[in-house]
């Protein structure tokens, strides 16, 4: 049950289009990350330009983002490094055929938690209570 916040540039695409990307995140992580079919839980954040800044660091990289920038933090536990490299490049396939988003214009963390950081309603923490 990953929890999936997408971060977009504000007034960049439609309702419709947002849904389009969240969809496609969603399965990928069935397909590659082993979500549950049932399990959604995806937050999306939209901000003004001037508030989401993701310049290259010295890594190299020989491209200029654009408004179309998506940022994906995946909240997880339990996957190994080739299921998370995996992921990131069914991510980078399925957003640039299904949304038209550009490799350079992505930028994917994987961010670990344990099964007692749950709570999934009631202040209740389910995993350990064995409720799931």
């Amino acid at each position: 049950m990953p929890l999936v916040r997408i971060d977009v540039i504000k007034n960049q695409r439609s309702g419709q289009e947002l849904r389009l990307l969240a969809d496609t995140i969603q399965q990928v992580l069935q397909d590659h990350f082993h979500a549950p079919p049932r399990d959604r839980y995806q937050i999306i954040s939209q901000h003004e330009p001037d508030e989401l800044i993701c310049d290259d660091t010295g890594l190299g990289l020989d491209y200029a983002r654009t408004d179309q920038l998506v940022v994906i933090q995946i909240v997880q536990q339990g996957r190994d490094a080739a299921t998370k490299q995996k992921t990131f490049a069914a991510l980078a396939d399925a957003l640039a055929s299904r949304c038209g988003l550009k490799g350079g214009d992505l930028i994917i963390s994987c961010v670990g938690n344990a099964r007692e950081d749950w709570s999934f309603g009631y202040g209740e923490a389910q995993f350990v209570t064995g409720r799931l």
